[in-house]
């Protein structure tokens, strides 16, 4: 039994303490908040036998093996390389951390420790994504000539939600580090590493009200869209349109346009990011025909939420890492490579031109 100490009691709560329960090899054994009556508080609910507020004293509980970080990803870095520095296996959330030097700097700390580090794109767990990974590997598309990733959602289109810590870029806010973190990803496992980039952000709404300051408006920098273009390594063009605020938007949906055929994936759910993915293919010239996903590929169990069921195999996943002592993907070495492409599109939108991506191999 994996003894797992969840930092964090947002997302945290909502699907990673759950999702330690659930799994037969984990258990929670504390929670920290900033907030101690509030980390006292969560822990009872879930009966959880220790609460902090100290990192430090959460970190030094005897028989803790390992950490869960899911607190907002300005505070990811220095969290994680105390964790590394005392020994814990970490699962970190995304964005890792707020530039690719703090994620590179804490995945040579987690080998030189030899820890486990794993980042939770949880993707890579779903069922339609893993039939759809492995068509593309058996060629059903041919040589790809176009990809197009299109993510639009509604969580951020409502102008009254909340000032916070998201709609801060200096804390790691934005559309981008929530959901392009992922769409980097998809793309790498899917296709592989990237030559070149452009990228573009906006801001659709510069001002929200903070509950904390009577409602007053705050400015708000961080972007809620983003297009982006990726070169991949073997010249193939990908498209990626990125929103939060898109009223009735189309959803998540990724096209694969290849010589020998189509392959679309995709889900027009706005209110549950895993529930509702569909896959198609067509061979050249042929009609779309919806695609069975395989029970083997099937949740043992499904959730209401549907981001605990992928997330429960992200913890057996880590399990596995730390049971072997092997890192595998998604390790950190994968969050290293998302992180630098969120960090190039920043740039090339500042810059306001088509960067140079490095090769995997000499990030990590």
């Amino acid at each position: 039994m994996i003894n797992v100490g969840v930092i964090g009691t947002g997302f945290g709560q909502k699907i990673h303490l759950p999702g330690f329960q659930h799994h037969p090899e984990t258990q929670v054994v504390a929670l920290w908040n900033q907030n101690l009556d509030k980390a006292k508080a969560v822990a009872e609910q879930h009966q959880v036998p220790h609460a902090f507020n100290q990192l430090d004293q959460l970190l030094s509980l005897p028989g803790l093996d390992a950490v869960a970080i899911a607190t907002p990803p300005f505070l990811h870095y220095e969290m994680a390389k105390a964790a590394l520095n005392a020994g814990k296996h970490i699962l970190l959330e995304k964005p890792m951390a707020l530039n690719g030097g703090e994620v590179q700097a804490l995945e040579r700390l987690a080998r030189v420790q030899g820890l486990i580090a794993v980042t939770d794109f949880e993707f890579r767990f779903v069922p339609a994504w893993q039939r759809c990974a492995e068509l593309l590997r058996e060629g059903v598309v041919g040589k790809p000539r176009l990809i197009k990733l299109d993510w639009l959602v509604v969580s951020r289109a409502d102008p009254t939600r909340p000032w916070n810590w998201y709609a801060r870029k200096d804390q790691g806010g934005g559309a981008l580090g929530a959901i392009g973190s992922h769409a980097f990803d998809m793309i790498y496992w899917l296709f592989g590493e990237v030559r070149s980039l452009s990228g573009q952000l906006s801001c659709a709404i510069p001002q929200r009200p903070d509950p904390k300051a009577n409602n007053q408006l705050k400015p708000v920098d961080a972007d809620d869209t983003a297009l982006i273009w990726l070169e991949l390594a073997d010249g193939t063009p990908v498209q990626i349109t990125l929103s939060s605020v898109t009223y009735q938007g189309r959803g998540h949906w990724l096209e694969v346009y290849g010589d020998e055929g189509t392959l679309i994936l995709g889900s027009d759910n706005l209110k549950d990011y895993v529930h509702g993915f569909r896959l198609w293919t067509a061979p050249a010239g042929q009609t779309l025909t919806e695609q069975e996903i395989p029970k083997r590929l099937a949740f043992p169990q499904a959730f209401t939420d549907g981001r605990l069921a992928p997330f429960i195999r992200v913890v057996d996943h880590w399990v596995n890492c730390i049971t072997t002592g092997q890192n595998a993907a998604p390790s950190l070495v994968e969050g290293v490579y998302s992180q630098c492409l969120m960090d190039l599109t920043h740039q090339s939108h500042q810059e306001r031109r088509w960067l140079s991506v490095p090769a995997l191999n000499t990030l990590v």
